[in-house]
């Protein structure tokens, strides 16, 4: 079955009380559209159409970031969500199957859930997608005839009875494309809102003698976003999803309720991820690595073996090699570290590679900046480099050479070599004592003019 899929992601989110539109909000490190764009992706549908409004520009950016393929339609007005959908009826044109509608601020809705929709397809013309609510609250009822939906009533135009019903509407529609465009011109504003509702067209289909039927799901793949409250709640839910994922999936969490992950971190079996360890978008641990705890990682491969932390801060670009140790406030930033590297105290490491078995010793920094453009620097396997060493970019450092403790390396060091650049030390005897003396006595002074 060939399928499409329309987001509607016009609102402006009067509540979240921001200039950023309500649907780039993000959760987990990425836009709650992002998350809807990936459920919509999964079914592989021969065109996705994004229906943007407030901030449409900015929304557009974001989906042509994800997906370029993606078409983005706009809906000037925002006349309810029947409105919506038939923005997206050009794009659309000549399209042959099922169309999938779903909402950028509803963004937990499973592909599995989606695809037992377009299984009900095939004996419902259209096919809704409901949940039992503890507290139904203001959502749309589905009005049930035993197996058969007869219609959704919205809340503002329900009755007592009707507002007695436990069993809501998600908004999520699956329906042939020529039949929901057809229903959605009979659709009128003739409502408490005066708006075009979407969920009109179950009556209008029960009218013309077309079945509807109903896939249900959890409440909470439902979640709808309109607040900041909401959009904690949200972020909540999905961290603890992650959390219990991966470790089903292999990896020790020693405080899960403290590690935060993103949209799309990866990380493999028998890792072991320490308390308070933030993951950011686009972070991949292989199997067997140990994230030491109050690190930060984002943008950034952790290779079989690797040891990363406690407070070490791995930036976009970083490539950790095999079995590598990355200790205590130590940066990594646009470089690689070769295998069995030793970065472990105190250093920067920036737009440079460190060969195989290096060590750098504490307080080691790349100057790689110039106030203008980024310089490399190249560290040769087995180089030792000695404690606060600045290595001022673009310098190559060669394989098993050595700096110094306390230098400043300006120049090329070829391999095996030795390279000093420090002041020549001098010593003044006595001149410690006779310092202090002076000082304690200017003190005394003090304390007296006082």
């Amino acid at each position: 079955m060939s399928i499409a899929t329309v987001i509607l992601a016009a609102g402006k989110g009067t509540r979240m009380n921001s200039d950023i539109p309500k649907v780039l909000h993000p959760i987990a490190g990425a836009p709650m559209l992002v998350h809807a764009l990936q459920a919509a992706r999964s079914l592989e549908p021969a065109g996705m159409v994004v229906v943007a409004g407030h901030g449409a520009e900015a929304v557009t950016q974001v989906v042509q970031e994800y997906d370029e393929e993606t078409q983005v339609v706009v809906q000037d007005e925002q006349l309810g969500t029947g409105h919506a959908v038939q923005q997206a009826r050009a794009a659309l044109d000549g399209f042959d199957g099922t169309v999938i509608v779903l909402y950028a601020d509803t963004p937990f809705v499973r592909p599995e859930t989606l695809q037992a929709m377009i299984d009900a397809r095939s004996t419902q013309d259209v096919v809704v997608l409901g949940f039992e609510a503890t507290d139904p609250g203001r959502y749309g009822r589905l009005k049930m005839a035993g197996e058969t939906l007869e219609a959704i009533v919205e809340f503002n135009d329900a009755t007592e009875a009707e507002r007695a019903i436990t069993l809501c509407n998600s908004g999520v529609v699956a329906c042939d494309a020529a039949t929901l465009f057809s229903l959605l011109d009979a659709v009128t504003n003739d409502n408490a809102a005066g708006e075009y509702y979407l969920t009109d067209i179950i009556g209008l289909a029960r009218a013309r003698g077309l079945s509807a039927g109903v896939v249900t799901c959890p409440q909470a793949e439902t979640l709808g976003i309109n607040s900041r409250a909401e959009l904690a709640a949200a972020d909540a839910l999905f961290q603890q999803a992650a959390r219990a994922t991966a470790m089903e999936d292999g990896v020790t969490l020693l405080d899960p309720a403290s590690i935060y992950f993103a949209y799309d971190t990866v990380i493999g079996r028998d890792t072991v991820i320490e308390p308070h360890v933030f993951f950011g978008p686009e972070v991949t641990i292989e199997s067997g690595a140990r994230i030491r705890a109050f690190s930060h990682l984002e943008g950034c491969h952790v290779a079989r073996g690797g040891v990363v932390g406690p407070y070490a801060r791995l930036r976009p670009g970083a490539e950790l090699s095999e079995d590598v140790r990355v200790g205590n406030f130590v940066e990594i930033k646009n470089a690689t570290i070769d295998a069995g590297a030793k970065v472990n105290h105190l250093s920067y490491i920036g737009d440079a590679f460190v060969g195989a078995g290096a060590n750098i010793g504490a307080g080691t920094i790349t100057c790689n900046y110039d106030g203008v453009l980024k310089h490399h620097t190249h560290i040769g396997a087995r180089a030792f480099i000695g404690s606060n060493t600045m290595l001022v970019a673009p310098v190559s450092i060669g394989n098993e050479a050595m700096t110094a403790s306390g230098s400043v390396i300006t120049s090329d060091v070829e391999d095996g070599a030795l390279a000093i650049a420090r002041a020549h030390q001098t010593e003044k005897p006595g001149m410690a004592r006779k310092l202090m003396q002076m000082l304690r006595a200017k003190k005394a002074r003090q304390t007296r003019g006082n």
